[in-house]
């Protein structure tokens, strides 16, 4: 079911109603007949963080991309959500485009999503690449102030210690407008869908599913990445066997940080 649709050339604009009620807005982008990649954002993100990569990717695949959940222009529907549950929203959007196999890439909770994915729907993927992510994030504890904090002052009174996080000292100072773009982006999102999904990552351990991954899979990994450290990734990359690993001059939103250097990884993943 489509609400609202919009086409530009070869990029289609759309929003996609979940059985639940809940709407995804997605866009298609990218040649008639490549294989299609779907890029999965970050939490806190929609689906501009990915527009570094799009000049290369739109040339080489049918690019899928969305917000996630009560992110960006999707439904802010009640939570708490499950990664579980934003895996299948993907499903039901793969559905809903009958598509039945694509490339997946997704970034911290994106790439749980893959996950997941590739744990308990691996007919539905061919490649996976799982970037600055892991099968747990934080603690508990960390989560829950985290919601605590934006339930009291939204979702601005926690934004300049996220986007702290998100990129190195380094390049915060040589790309301040990329950091305001990237903080109005996170600040713009509905608090509700925000504590919702900080609920998914906080109560998801997927370290026991990585085993049963068997796509061939990438790993990258930021070297200065504080939420999801390199150890992290490099353990993933043993317990999925087969597993190819990166690891970038970045911290945790490395597509944005060293964005000419992700994309080159993904294609030659891809393509390999």
């Amino acid at each position: 079911m489509v609400q609202h649709s919009t086409e530009m050339g070869n990029t289609h604009s759309e929003t996609c109603v979940l059985a639940d009620g809940a709407a995804l807005r997605y866009r298609v982008e990218g040649a008639s007949g490549a294989p299609m990649l779907v890029l999965s954002n970050s939490l806190g993100t929609n689906l501009a963080m990915w527009d570094a990569q799009m000049p290369t990717l739109a040339q080489r695949f049918r690019v899928l991309r969305y917000d996630s959940r009560g992110h960006g222009a999707s439904t802010n529907a009640a939570g708490p959500y499950a990664i579980a549950q934003l895996a299948r929203d993907v499903l039901a959007l793969l559905d809903h485009l009958d598509v039945p196999r694509v490339h997946f890439c997704g970034l911290s909770m994106g790439g749980m999503v893959g996950m997941w994915l590739g744990a308990h729907a691996e007919e539905r993927i061919d490649r996976l690449a799982l970037c600055n992510t892991a099968p747990r994030i934080g603690s508990a504890e960390s989560w829950n102030a985290r919601i605590d904090a934006v339930r009291k002052g939204g979702i601005e009174a926690i934004a300049d210690g996220v986007v702290g996080g998100w990129f190195t000292p380094a390049f915060r100072e040589r790309a301040p407008r990329t950091i305001r773009q990237m903080r109005y982006m996170l600040i713009a999102n509905p608090a509700e869908g925000y504590v919702a999904a900080c609920a998914a990552v906080r109560d998801m351990n997927l370290w026991d599913a990585l085993p049963d991954i068997d796509r061939p899979t990438l790993i990258i990994s930021g070297a200065h990445d504080v939420a999801t450290p390199p150890a992290d990734g490099r353990r993933m990359a043993q317990e999925i066997s087969g597993a190819r690993y990166a690891e970038l001059d970045a911290a945790h939103i490395s597509n944005v940080e060293q964005a000419e250097r992700f994309t080159a990884e993904v294609v030659d993943f891809l393509t390999a």
